[in-house]
């Protein structure tokens, strides 16, 4: 569940026009928070960030899901119901998390992850980026 916080930062930002990925980012900045202080740990930044986009999607936030996700299809397969309790499935994958490191959502890492990111869509759209970071930056200050 999201802090108090995440949630009136994120509809903040929905009242004044912001778009969805925007909003979402309150919830991966609380998803980063939680790994440094060491709640629980992550594998990679990635994990860090679809833990916090999946909090958005369910607290509301308009996100579309990753149209480069492959996609589970359950034609044909029965599955049979868990004998798990929901509450014990969840406790089991808290304590996973709790096992995985906390220093891949360091600066550097979060820093490496965006260029990554931002590499993949290509030189027009980081130009695009970039113009925009400069015609806005004043704007917050």
């Amino acid at each position: 569940m999201p802090e108090k916080r995440t949630l009136e930062r994120a509809q903040k930002d929905r009242r004044s026009g912001k778009a969805p990925s925007t909003q979402a980012g309150e919830f991966v900045r609380e998803e980063v928070e939680h790994v440094r202080k060491g709640k629980h740990g992550v594998r990679s930044p990635k994990q860090a960030i679809a833990i916090g986009l999946s909090k958005a999607r369910k607290a509301g936030v308009a996100i579309p899901e990753n149209p480069n996700a492959k996609k589970k299809s359950a034609k044909g397969v029965t599955r049979k119901k868990s004998s798990e309790s929901p509450r014990r499935r969840a406790r089991a994958s808290l304590k996973a998390l709790r096992r995985e490191p906390t220093s891949t959502v360091s600066p550097a890492a979060m820093g490496k992850q965006a260029h990554e990111s931002a590499v993949r869509r290509g030189p027009k759209k980081r130009r695009a980026a970039s113009l925009k970071a400069a015609r806005t930056r004043h704007a917050h200050a």
